[in-house]
């Protein structure tokens, strides 16, 4: 048997997360293992396992979820000294919940490249 997708779940609203937006496309809530002093994941309520299975239809979506991602770090109070906005796609490039998810971190000072620590 195939375990529920976590995000699916929380999306769904069957699993608590500190949700900070929910619209009918979208979903944010805070990172339980945060890597910023703010750290949220915006997430599609539509199941999509990685950015290589988005399609020309998923581009409406995958807008939102940057204008999401916008709004929000100005209500997080993250716009004025800047924010960094991730997905990542695969398990090289560090995911590991198979539902795409878009970073929103800020509160601190990131460096480039983003290696560990940065």
């Amino acid at each position: 048997m195939t375990q529920p997708c976590i995000f699916c779940e929380i999306a769904a609203g069957r699993m608590d997360a500190e949700i900070v937006h929910q619209d009918e496309r979208v979903v944010a809530f805070r990172d339980i293992h945060p890597q910023a002093p703010t750290h949220v994941l915006i997430i599609p309520r539509k199941h999509i396992v990685s950015m290589l299975e988005i399609g020309d239809d998923d581009a409406p979506l995958i807008g939102h979820m940057h204008v999401t991602a916008k709004n929000l770090a100005q209500t997080l109070g993250l716009a004025q000294r800047g924010y960094r906005s991730i997905f990542n796609c695969g398990q090289d490039a560090g995911q590991t919940v198979w539902h795409i998810h878009l970073h929103l971190m800020g509160g601190r000072s990131m460096g480039w490249p983003p290696w560990p620590g940065n």
